[in-house]
């Protein structure tokens, strides 16, 4: 079998110093991408001359112009450009840090599993996961899934008291949606079914563009746009997520959104992506949408009370009140 020949894209927006720390994870790799895309969509040159005086790997770069910028448009700009040899088309977020054997893992499940469109990575440094014993079953404490435990949230914890939270697999969207994410898979080092991968580390065949590109109607910071996206891949075929492929996630600061603008985003994407895969919910689901929806609104609040950080906890909840209430005279046209 000849090798798999991979497209690397990582689209940045104002993250020099991110963006060199991943290349250089790249460049160690013990599989290398065939083509390396950078779709930066600064404001300055900055990026630009980080990478061109310090990055030795041979790198497709576009600065592009405003049209271009935000995230969706700059990945649907970087498919554009795939070379047509390219079997697999990965997508990084600008501040991630590969393990070596990144691409190689990737590159191995697409070979094992060959009716799979899409395969994510396993997020390293967010969560500590240990085995799990019957202390840790015998407590809501404790999320227990395939041998391993981690520590429960307290909005998992209320939800489930309230019977808002069912048991569907990790990174599969439930009826109501608001499942847990792939994050929510152990390092067991097996590969799992997902419908939802992150966006942070994202891989596809380059068929699936043929049939799919990245919604515009997730304009800027595009909250929720790879749920989006793997929704709609996962009409075509199955995606999986290999938690051999790892990395670390550092979510680098500069070029998020303010607090009230991501809360808004929260309701209003959360709900586009709920549609997209469940377009003609039920009444009891769109009960318990709405009401999960109020829940997580009032936590938000109480962590204005509790939290370090009480004024973006504040704006924050604002921000998904106003985004709640939108949705009764102004909800998103599905596209």
């Amino acid at each position: 079998m000849s090798q798999t020949k991979i497209c690397l894209i990582v689209c940045t927006y104002q993250r020099p110093v991110a963006m060199l720390a991943l290349l250089q994870s790249v460049s160690q790799q013990s599989v290398l991408p065939s083509q390396i895309l950078v779709i930066d969509g600064s404001l300055d040159t900055a990026t630009q001359e980080c990478l061109d005086t310090k990055v030795l790997l041979p790198i497709d770069y576009h600065l592009v112009a405003k049209e271009h910028r935000g995230l969706t448009r700059q990945r649907n700009y970087g498919i554009s450009l795939v070379a047509p040899e390219i079997d697999i088309v990965c997508f990084l977020d600008d501040d991630v840090i590969l393990e070596t054997n990144y691409f190689e893992a990737i590159a191995h499940t697409f070979n094992q599993y060959p009716e799979a469109k899409g395969v994510g990575g396993f997020i390293t440094n967010e969560v500590v996961w240990e085995p799990a014993t019957q202390e840790h079953h015998n407590t809501n404490a404790y999320y227990c899934y395939d041998g391993f435990a981690r520590k429960e949230g307290v909005r998992y914890r209320l939800r489930a008291k309230l019977g808002l939270l069912d048991q569907t697999p990790p990174g599969i969207m439930p009826p109501a949606s608001h499942g847990r994410p792939v994050g929510y898979l152990p390092p067991t080092g097996k590969t799992y079914p997902a419908q939802l991968l992150m966006g942070c580390s994202m891989s596809f065949r380059k068929e699936v563009f043929e049939h799919c590109c990245f919604s515009t109607y997730f304009e800027g910071y595009g909250l929720y746009e790879d749920a989006d996206f793997c929704l709609r891949v996962d009409r075509l075929g199955p995606q999986f997520v290999n938690t051999q492929a790892r990395l670390a996630h550092y979510h680098e600061p500069s070029g998020r959104p303010n607090h009230y603008k991501y809360g808004k985003m929260v309701l209003r994407n959360g709900w586009y992506v709920w549609r997209v895969k469940y377009p003609k919910p039920s009444i009891a689901q769109r009960l318990k949408w709405n009401a999960t929806a109020l829940v997580l609104t009032l936590i938000r609040y109480s962590n204005a009370l509790t939290s370090q950080d009480k004024k973006a906890a504040l704006k924050e909840g604002l921000g998904r009140t106003i985004g709640w209430g939108s949705l009764i005279f102004n909800r998103p046209k599905l596209h």
